[in-house]
């Protein structure tokens, strides 16, 4: 069988699984944590929020399906309010000017996302320094840690009120604390603040990095039938991928746009479950190539979906709409700057070892496989609700 019949056969399956699993494919785990502070105390308390957890998640961690029919009911849930809010904020601390803020959940909802149901805590927090100056806190510290011990790939995605602004964080392995100054923010600090959501959304995210890193595995090699062979120089795989990324680039920057300001929606789930699929193909191609001398098209084509992926970010963050042209911009300057990073690192160090059997061998054929099994399990996780790798 031909490698162009073996690649479209690897598509038509995964093609398959997809029409077969769209209707239980998840995107992978989000939380949202919203917090308002207000000019003036309501009920003694200047900071309140809300957080929503999705029910498959908590269910992982505390076991909400009491009799195991995989469904979670009002009433199992309910069941569970005590022990939810308990684990949930034993990984949560919020510090107003320095002081650290208790936080209570007086109330707990179900709510539905478009990728499930979620738990709804409704938060009180009673800050210290700003009841005894009756006035809000200027500056809050936030921890993060929910599914920390759990889930790698778990970000928590917060959305700030204060002084008629939005702030917004993301929060995973790489910032678990964040601190942030509730005064008046000019454009460049909020853009700045973009910018660096931007850049741990693609650092935080797997799927997107071992994309990136498909593409550039062959980046130091030269195909010529019946193989691969050495790239002999460095400017030629310096041009190879900047085709690649500025392809990529131009694709997700695309639909990154048309998605944030509303003028194409696609259902996360299906995007979620692409994006697996488009590691898993861009894996596969660098063991059994059909666009070995137009790999740009793989990296334009796919960038397509994963530009849908990093909009849902921007859109679970929450903006208001006068926030949104900055978000974009400098959301999309972060992403960008988190793949020239990675970019920096592995070419120089691929290029030094691309002669080695440890490159040919292990690293390119290795890693290649080992990628396209990974993505392939998540393939399988986002279609059919389960969870088999804690990342």
């Amino acid at each position: 069988m031909s490698a162009a019949r073996r690649w479209f056969g690897w598509l038509a399956l995964l093609i398959g699984l997809l029409g077969q699993g769209l209707a239980h494919a998840h995107k992978p785990s989000d939380s949202y944590l919203r917090l308002n502070v207000n000019e003036q105390a309501e009920g003694g308390q200047f900071v309140s929020g809300q957080w929503d957890i999705a029910l498959r998640d908590l269910d992982f961690a505390l076991g909400l399906d009491g009799d195991g029919d995989g469904r979670i009911t009002w009433g199992e849930t309910r069941a569970k309010h005590d022990e939810i809010a308990a684990y949930a904020l034993a990984r949560l601390a919020v510090a107003s000017d320095g002081e650290a803020c208790v936080i209570s959940v007086p109330e707990q909802l179900v709510d539905d996302h478009s990728d499930g149901a979620y738990s709804v805590l409704r938060l009180h927090l009673a800050c210290p320094q700003a009841t005894s100056k009756s006035k809000p806190p200027a500056r809050l510290s936030i921890t993060y840690q929910l599914f920390a011990d759990l889930d790698p790939q778990h970000r928590g995605l917060l959305n700030l009120q204060a002084g008629g602004q939005t702030r917004t964080a993301i929060f995973g392995p790489a910032a678990r604390t964040q601190e942030f100054v509730l005064e008046d923010l000019s454009w460049s600090r909020q853009l700045s603040a973009y910018i660096r959501d931007g850049v741990w959304h693609i650092w935080i995210g797997y799927d997107h990095i071992l994309f990136l890193l498909s593409l550039l595995l062959p980046a130091v090699l030269v195909w010529r039938a019946p193989g691969w062979q050495v790239s002999a120089s460095f400017k030629g795989s310096v041009i190879e991928v900047a085709k690649v990324v500025t392809a990529f680039t131009l694709a997700h920057s695309i639909t990154l746009s048309l998605a944030t300001l509303g003028w194409v929606a696609l259902p996360s789930r299906w995007v979620e479950a692409s994006i697996a699929a488009s590691v898993v193909l861009a894996a596969l191609n660098n063991v059994r190539p059909v666009f070995h001398g137009r790999r740009w098209w793989v990296a334009f084509g796919f960038g397509l979906i994963h530009g849908f992926g990093f909009a849902s970010v921007l859109a679970d963050l929450g903006l208001p709409q006068g926030a949104l042209l900055l978000a974009l911009v400098g959301f999309n300057l972060g992403v960008e700057l988190g793949q020239l990073a990675i970019v920096a690192v592995f070419l120089p160090l691929a290029f030094s070892l691309r002669r080695s059997w440890l490159y040919q061998r292990l690293i390119f054929v290795g890693g290649s496989l080992l990628i396209a099994a990974l993505a392939f399990v998540w393939l399988l996780e986002r279609l059919f609700n389960f969870k088999l790798l804690p990342f």
